[in-house]
């Protein structure tokens, strides 16, 4: 197979790949580069139900330089992954003009289980990547919109569904030193155990980052698979281990550092920080019939997380202290078990001559809390309770889709999901507890046109919902003086999404999208959960285009761009203004990578961080940022491989997020609304050895 192979060859070749095994999938791949095997297995062109929609290979996310776990969601088109304090946290995510705080309206799964958490102690679909081991990411599928029945909760801007490796070549060694005590070890392999094959990874990690105080995070991550078959036809037993502690440097106020006071890598709170665990089982199933494709999975997670923080210093000082160094310090802190299913069965079949597939799927998931809290602390150490509760919050589902072919050149997708919640809460203000149920039928409707000429375009409809936290749907009483009244959350916000896009090979291998895209929100209260109340929010409406496109010239060069720009406003409005605070208008990757040229690769990744409003009447404003990032790699021999990694290659004093809002330092006598910022690492060098024994 050559680069050049026209649109239809390489459809039939994705396609091919989907039914073919694993192993006759790698044999064949082998005798292409990495950058070839990306441009074949990322082409949906035939396949896909929308323009935004796509796959992230492995070789691409296995070509470029990854400062965290989380930023291989920045491999999504549009996203930005940032970080607001320790790296032990879960990180910040950008879409869509959304600023998904921890991941609200943003669905992450890996290998089937859902990552994000509801009524999380920090913040609604909380989704800490950090147990991730890019080193095992197969593929990433990622869709935009809620055009999709499969696709419930956290999915109105998106979602990502990221799946391990079942097996891998050899056995992986790999070892990463740099800067700031940096160290990480990564062992890996997938031995032949009976008919089937036993993967295994064992990461262990430590880094102080560039802060004052040193972050001292230490990691240690596990992977153990059994599988047989492949994911198509077969089935996975997957258990998984990761734990971590941190200190944090937090947000601070800039006019600290304009002043002296701190350094700009400085710190208010010397000891903020986390500590948390994560441990799941689950089990993925596959099989085909002659007319039919059948999944399932199921899953089982026990994750803790106690999280110190302190975003306002002396505005309240909890401790009283007089000298109020960790006057506004608190913890969030939860204990939880969840587990779930999901399961699909799709029927192939022709209705009068036209080839339809019809699909049924059911979801279910029960989160345990026991307890879930916020305190009150200086230094660690617990001075009162804000509030603590036992949350139980039940979701089942049920969906239908028929895809039916009217024509070669004709497709629609129509679908019907209908989800139903259920809360429980038992709160330490017994005003506070009590139950809550809702339910919400999203109707989901696509036309695809095409190909023509290599062409396919799309036509999108749909509505979608995310949950609010438990606690906000019975909350009567503010917890923070247990007497005045507050409003309860609506469990269920209905979102309402509009999208035209294109897909087109108009080159030889320059694969490219452009979608144009509306997504409106109802009116909603939220659910903060560094308050333990709630706050207004009023209807939104957000549309933006996004343009994606990636180019091999030669068999070893590509380049790849994506462009995405948004504007997002509340619909009502208001004497503070329309803006949303957060809501980046413009994001940019730009990318080049070389491989398959003699023994030198590398890359080399522009990314852009557009200006945001931070108020509402935009009077305020953050900086916008260019980070470079640069890999450049020697293959030593077929197994063994050395490179380094330099991250913010111009060493741009930019900053990886800014807030709006008031807090008041040690030495100030009343609260001062300033920009408060978390600035962006500066250059940083990190050198890799590989090798697969």
């Amino acid at each position: 197979m050559k680069r050049c192979l026209n649109s239809g060859w390489l459809s039939f070749a994705v396609g091919l790949a989907v039914l073919m095994p694993d192993h006759a999938v790698a044999e064949d791949l082998q005798l292409l580069s990495p950058i070839e095997v990306r441009a074949q297995s990322e082409n949906l062109l035939g396949a896909a139900a929308s323009g935004s929609e796509g796959v992230v290979s492995s070789q691409r996310i296995g070509a470029v330089a990854i400062l965290r776990p989380g930023e291989v969601l920045e491999m999504v088109p549009g996203m930005m992954v940032t970080q607001h304090a320790g790296d032990g946290k879960a990180n910040q995510y950008f879409l869509r003009g959304f600023n998904l705080d921890h991941g609200t309206d943003f669905a992450t799964f890996v290998g089937g289980m859902p990552v994000n958490m509801p009524s999380h102690a920090h913040g609604q679909g909380y989704t800490d990547l950090n147990f991730l081991i890019p080193e095992l990411v197969e593929r990433m599928a990622f869709r935009k919109g809620p055009y999709f029945a499969e696709e419930g909760d956290f999915a109105s801007a998106g979602s990502a569904r990221i799946d391990y490796f079942r097996q891998i070549d050899g056995i992986l060694a790999l070892a990463t030193v740099g800067q700031n005590g940096y160290a990480r070890a990564l062992l890996a392999g997938s031995p032949e155990v009976g008919s089937g094959r036993l993967l295994y990874a064992l990461e262990w990690f430590h880094n102080d980052g560039p802060w004052v105080v040193d972050e001292n995070y230490r990691k240690l991550n596990g992977v153990l698979s059994y599988s047989q078959g492949n994911r198509n036809d077969g089935f996975a037993v997957t258990a998984m281990a990761y734990r971590g502690q941190w200190t944090s440097t937090d947000q601070v106020a800039e006019r600290a550092i304009d002043s002296g006071l701190i350094d700009r890598f400085g710190t208010l709170d010397r000891t903020t920080g986390g500590e948390t665990h994560r441990y799941s089982l689950s089990g993925e199933w596959a099989a085909r019939g002659q007319d039919s494709h059948s999944k399932a999975n199921a899953w089982w997670v026990k994750s803790d997380l106690d999280l110190w923080s302190n975003f306002q210093y002396c505005l309240n000082d909890f401790a009283n202290s007089g000298t109020c160094n960790t006057g506004d310090q608190f913890k969030q802190s939860e204990r939880r078990k969840n587990a779930g299913f999901a399961a699909s069965h799709s029927l192939f079949a022709n209705w009068g001559g036209l080839p339809v597939e019809n699909s049924f799927g059911v979801y279910g998931r029960i989160d345990r809390l026991r307890p879930v809290g916020l305190y009150n602390t200086q230094a660690r150490n617990t001075l009162s309770t804000v509030r603590e509760d036992d949350v139980t919050q039940k979701n089942l589902a049920l969906w239908a889709q028929n895809e039916t072919r009217w024509t070669p050149w004709l497709r629609s997708i129509l679908g019907l999901r209908g989800d139903t919640y259920r809360f429980d809460v038992d709160s330490s203000l017994a005003a506070n507890s009590g139950k809550a149920s809702d339910q919400m039928l999203s109707p989901k409707f696509s036309l695809i046109l095409g190909p023509w000429r290599r062409t396919e375009l799309y036509l999108n409809y749909g509505q979608g919902f995310h949950s609010n936290d438990a606690r906000g749907t019975t909350i009567k009483l503010d917890p923070a003086d247990g007497v005045t009244p507050v409003d309860s959350v609506n469990p269920l916000v209905r979102t309402t999404g509009y999208e035209i896009g294109v897909r087109s090979e108009p080159l030889k291998g320059w694969q490219t999208t452009l979608a144009l895209w509306q997504l409106n929100m109802d009116s909603e209260l939220l659910f903060v959960g560094d308050a333990g109340t709630t706050e207004p929010s009023r209807p939104s409406r957000r549309y933006g285009v996004e343009w994606t496109n990636f180019y091999v010239p030669i068999d070893w060069l590509a380049f790849d761009a994506d462009l995405a720009w948004s504007h997002a406003r509340f619909s009502e409005n208001s004497v503070d203004g329309n803006y949303i605070p957060g809501a980046v208008m413009a994001t940019a990757n730009l990318g080049v990578t070389v491989d398959h040229l003699g023994p030198w690769f590398g890359s080399v990744r522009l990314r852009y961080f557009g200006s945001r409003p931070l108020i509402e009447d935009n009077s305020v404003r953050s900086s916008s940022s260019s980070l470079t990032n640069m890999r450049l790699g020697y293959k030593i021999d077929k197994q063994t491989r050395v490179w380094i990694d330099v991250y913010n290659l111009f060493d741009r004093e930019v900053n990886d997020i800014e807030y709006w809002y008031d807090s008041q330092l040690p030495n100030e006598i009343a609260p001062v609304f300033d920009r408060h910022i978390h600035p962006s690492e500066p250059r940083t060098f990190r050198l890799t050895l590989s090798h697969r024994f």
